[in-house]
């Protein structure tokens, strides 16, 4: 092999290795900054990681809003209507927040099974919902309607 080809040799090597710690980077930074989304119920399942981030979206529950002592931290349940997570969050709620209403917050899950939302979203008009809320939903109550035409036609 003559010096020149060495040196080209080397060359591609070394772009190659170059290449390659950058696609690991970038993949790398790719999964940290990934975040999945979990109705309640998977939450409840065990479904969603403790240690990493995640949406986690819903309605929020008739009358289950209640302030901490702080003044900022609120507490609250959002529901996929087949299972019910608690929320607590600190920060200034948005203005369309209320009981009733479909959210998706984004958080952490503590190991008291308490989801700590580091952001709360709220949707900007009545005819709107989020889409994952509003799948979650749709699955859920289409799941409970299988299940009830199961008993009405078994009996």
């Amino acid at each position: 092999m003559t010096p020149t080809r060495k040196k080209r040799l080397y060359l591609v090597l070394l772009m190659v290795l170059g290449i390659g710690i950058a696609t690991v980077l970038a993949m790398n930074a790719f999964e940290e900054n990934l975040m999945f989304f979990y109705p309640p119920a998977e939450v409840v399942a065990g479904k969603a990681p403790k240690d990493h981030p995640f949406r986690m979206g819903g309605l929020v529950t008739q009358g289950s809003v209640k302030r901490l002592e702080n003044g900022l931290t609120v507490r609250f349940e959002i529901t996929d209507n087949q299972d019910t997570v608690t929320v607590e969050y600190t920060g200034i709620l948005p203005d369309l927040f209320r009981e009733g209403q479909g959210i998706v917050a984004m958080g952490r899950l503590r190991d008291d099974r308490v989801f700590v939302a580091d952001e709360v979203l709220a949707k900007h008009d009545e005819n709107y919902m989020p889409p994952e809320v509003a799948d979650t939903l749709k699955t859920v109550h289409q799941e409970s309607a299988d299940t009830n035409k199961g008993v009405t036609q078994s009996q």
